[in-house]
């Protein structure tokens, strides 16, 4: 009732506002002098303006002009009159031309250029220009010449209500955590309306919910958003539709409105615990199954998602906590059982395991509620499985002397069928590892046996392998390293280390060092090489050598007296006996030649016998030059030797029908039989005078004969 009564009251005053608004200046304007422009056309008010300005006496401009107003969007069935213009130089006798110029003028605004009358011939729109700005202009109206300057004045358009509010960034979207408390915000929205904000409560918004209610609440003047109600639970309801009016004039009836829609989306908090799909998993697995396998998979499901949802799984009691573990999977958000260590049917045959689920990430809002956590009971079965043989040892060493006789035993492995039912075992040996067969061994017993005989010094470890396979099913078979060292046995004499030469000077000192010898033995005792250096016993009392041992293991040879001359031996052979520290010891002799030189002052070696010798970096130029000197000598001789036989004109060639029997040089010994052998008897070098050092010096004859010195 008080609406209709609302509306019939404006249907009323319509009309009386709309002839108030046509005619503004009446009662806006403030008393002007006498020549301004009058938008009213009253005689009364004309007088009243020339009374005023005859006592102000301002006779300077015959018009001032105001502002007008027109109403937008007025239409009738005539122009509507804005406003009337008139100069007090008009005596009233329709001699004074009006003319009006500037924005809209002859288009939007019109006059009468004999009353002064300005009616609007078009419909306005205040949201397309506010204002307009003319000139006026009064003249005479047989000459055209103006009565008095232009003047500017301006025409506003008056606002009314004709447009509704609009939502430009609609439709809206906007989330807020779940579960939260009452009167949170979510977000704000803003509308607007063309109209004037200034005039009236043409943009006056007020804000309202028309449907999301009663889950949320809007505040009327600055479009907040918040939950109406608290702890708004995503997992029950996730996204809402909020649908948002906006009305102009203050909400009031009469006003224009707008709507638009929000969608408003609950995130998620971690407010739900895991929870296992069922209370008892049942697995099983074959024994031989390889470790790192995949047993099978628990699943905890949680109401919540994204990060909220993640869980970690543990092993937190049970019997086979040792053997096996539980991984999470990110991406499927389960728990996988994994083996950790080797099953054994014929020993445990079923395991049982308490396992958790628990979240990641926690809320501390919410840990009142409870733990946040589940448990479930697995149950994993082993099956039987037929498998390999068993070696009793992962792998072997044996260790065997190299003088082991052959077929001897060397070792053993054994194995067995971890199985119930347990087949027999048969043992053989790789033959890849073994390719020359220096071993074999016992199929039934797994003794192993050597088949060729060893030697240290070539091959110190022999790496085999045996394989134990299933006499029931071939198939089953297992392989096991041995490894085998041959051990050392005093199976080498000692001898020297190298190839030794000894020079010894004619002018050499008593208990001078001629040579210094070491040995070298292939066995390697435990302890180390210790060699025993010694002479032959027959030389025991050699008068030209005796011999050291030093501390290094090695032994000197010295010289007993001085006195040496190769005119009378040149050579000398020293034997001499090394002894390893072996159980039983081994020996062997080893023979050191000892050359007679000639050496300078200093103990350089010059000369040995008639050998080539080479020079020493240390010859003086005088021995240089003496060298060369011989050389030269020898070469004149040839030089005369040959240009004496060019004189003699003798032939150097015997001649092809000359006898060349005559040319043999004749020996006149006759041969002794038994006698010449005796010339030359190797045995002579062996008796003892020729050991200790006194070798018979020989002088050579023709053709090869031989006679002995008297030593």
């Amino acid at each position: 009732m008080p609406e209709r009564l609302a509306e019939m009251l404006l249907d009323l005053w319509t009309p009386l506002i709309i002839l108030w608004i046509t005619f503004p200046p009446c009662l806006y304007m403030a008393p002007l002098n006498p020549s301004q422009v009058l938008m009213s056309g009253s005689p009364l008010e004309l007088s009243r303006l020339r009374e005023e300005q005859r006592i102000l006496n301002r006779s300077k401009r015959g018009w001032v002009w105001n502002q007008m107003f027109v109403l937008e969007e007025f239409s009738g069935p005539e122009p509507i009159l804005v406003g009337r213009l008139h100069t007090d130089l008009d005596p009233g006798s329709k001699k004074i031309k009006y003319i009006l110029s500037g924005d809209g003028a002859g288009t939007i605004f019109q006059i009468n250029d004999a009353t002064g009358d300005i009616h609007a011939i078009k419909r306005l729109d205040r949201e397309e220009k506010a204002e307009y700005t003319l000139t006026a202009q009064a003249v005479d109206w047989e000459t055209n010449k103006p009565l008095e300057p232009p003047s500017e004045f301006i025409i506003k358009v008056q606002d009314i209500n004709d447009n509704a509010p609009e939502f430009l960034n609609g439709p809206y979207h906007a989330t807020v955590p779940e579960m939260s408390i009452l009167g949170t915000s979510v977000t704000n929205v803003t509308a607007t309306d063309a109209d004037d904000p200034v005039y009236g409560n043409s943009a006056k918004l007020v804000y309202s919910i028309l449907e999301g209610q009663p889950y949320f609440s809007i505040e009327p003047e600055t479009a907040i958003i918040k939950t109406a109600l608290p702890n708004m639970d995503r997992e029950a309801k996730e996204e809402y539709l909020v649908v948002i009016q906006a009305k102009d004039m203050g909400g009031h009836s009469g006003g224009l409105s707008g709507t638009t829609t929000l969608t408003v989306t609950l995130t998620d908090v971690n407010d739900n615990p895991p929870k296992f799909a069922q209370s008892l998993y049942h697995f099983s697995v074959p024994e031989d199954v390889v470790l790192g396998t995949a047993i099978g998979r628990v699943k905890a499901n949680d109401q919540d998602i994204g990060e909220n949802a993640q869980s970690s799984y543990d092993i937190i009691d049970g019997d086979g906590t040792a053997l096996f573990e539980i991984t999470s999977d990110a991406q499927a958000q389960d728990g996988i059982i994994r083996l950790r260590k080797p099953l054994d049917f014929e020993t445990k045959k079923s395991y049982t395991l308490k396992v958790e689920a628990a979240n990641v990430h926690i809320d501390p809002r919410f840990s009142g509620r409870g733990p946040f956590k589940d448990t479930a009971t697995v149950k994993i079965v082993v099956e039987d499985a037929d498998e390999p043989p068993v070696f009793s040892s992962p792998t072997y060493l044996l260790e065997v002397h190299e003088n082991a006789a052959l077929n001897s035993v060397i070792g053993q492995v054994t194995a067995r069928d971890p199985d119930i039912t347990s087949s027999p075992i048969r043992f053989s040996i790789d033959r890849h590892t073994d390719l020359e067969r220096q071993f074999n061994i016992n199929a039934d017993d797994g003794k192993i046996t050597l088949a060729t005989p060893l030697d240290r010094e070539l091959s110190v470890w022999h790496n085999i392998t045996i394989i134990a396979t299933e006499i029931r099913n071939h198939s089953q078979i297992s392989r096991v390293p041995v490894a085998i060292k041959v051990l050392d046995v005093n199976d080498n004499a000692p001898e020297f280390a190298s190839e030794y030469e000894a020079f010894l000077c004619e002018n050499g000192k008593p208990g001078q060092v001629i040579q210094t010898v070491s040995a070298t033995d292939k066995d390697e005792p435990k302890n180390g090489h210790y060699f025993l250096y010694s002479l032959l016993p027959e030389m025991a009392n050699n008068p030209n050598f005796t011999i050291k041992k030093n501390e290094d293991n090695s032994l000197s040879i010295l010289a007993k007296h001085n006195g040496f001359n190769r005119q009378k031996q040149e050579v000398y052979l020293l034997p001499i006996v090394i002894s390893d520290s072996g159980n039983p010891p081994l020996s062997s002799t080893s023979t050191l030649t000892i050359r007679v030189c000639g050496c300078s002052n200093d103990g350089v070696v010059q000369s040995c016998n008639v050998e080539a010798y080479v020079l020493p970096i240390g010859l003086s130029m005088g021995a240089l030059i003496a060298i060369l000197a011989c050389i030269i000598l020898l070469l004149v001789i040839v030089v005369l030797f040959v240009t004496l036989r060019r004189h003699k004109n003798e032939p150097l060639i015997i001649k092809d029908d000359e006898d060349v029997r005559e040319n043999i040089i004749r020996y006149d010994d006759e041969g002794g039989g038994e006698e010449d052998t005796e010339a030359f008897d190797i045995a002579t070098l062996q008796n003892p005078d020729g050991i200790n050092g006194f070798l018979p010096h020989y002088r050579r004859g023709l053709l090869g004969g031989v006679t002995q010195d008297a030593a």
